[in-house]
């Protein structure tokens, strides 16, 4: 079914809506979820609270781009659900890491300020990243949208850890000075 068909269903608060949803994008949902909590019903209860928030805001918004709009659902749900596990736990993993990688090139968006600039930043990284190859791209967006581990990174891609690690590396530096001459760092 077509997104806009699916978008519809919402609008018309439709009981088709969500196993229409998850019957085109349910996987999907749960692989960003499972990437980011390791844990798969964890990673379920993700997605079920995605359709949850998908239900309770398409009445007020209409996403231009279904995927993302869930995907960002289920990202943010998840390491939300991390944050909490990690409080318990407080042993690191790779999605710790893969955050503390960014802090150091990614300004903090905690000063009223930074969060005025946080559209400018996100615009500015969306052009950063259309100008990498796309070799470069799929494994910055892998590490740090997906958190996928460095070592999922080298499987999918049929290249070492190392290339992954050195590559991470330039990605960032070259993002560091990027939007620092952006003014944005």
């Amino acid at each position: 079914m077509e997104d806009t068909r699916i978008i519809d269903l919402y609008w018309q608060r439709s009981d088709r809506a969500i196993p229409e949803t998850d019957r085109k994008y349910g996987p999907y949902c749960h692989a960003v979820a499972y990437n980011i909590c390791h844990d798969r019903e964890d990673a379920e209860e993700c997605v079920n609270d995605t359709y949850l928030r998908a239900w309770n805001s398409m009445p007020d918004e209409r996403p231009s781009m279904l995927r993302a709009f869930l995907g960002t659902i289920s990202r943010n749900l998840a390491l939300d659900r991390y944050r909490r596990a990690s409080r318990k736990k407080r042993g690191g993993g790779e999605v710790e890491l893969a955050l503390a990688e960014l802090d150091e090139c990614v300004p903090s968006p905690l000063t009223v300020e930074r969060q005025i600039l946080a559209r400018e930043l996100s615009e500015a990284i969306d052009s950063f990243l259309s100008a990498l190859s796309e070799t470069d791209r799929t494994v910055f967006v892998s590490r740090y949208w997906y958190l996928a581990s460095i070592a999922e990174i080298a499987g999918r891609l049929g290249c070492s850890q190392g290339k992954v690690k050195m590559t991470l590396h330039r990605t960032r530096e070259r993002l560091r000075i990027y939007l620092e001459e952006e003014g944005l760092a």
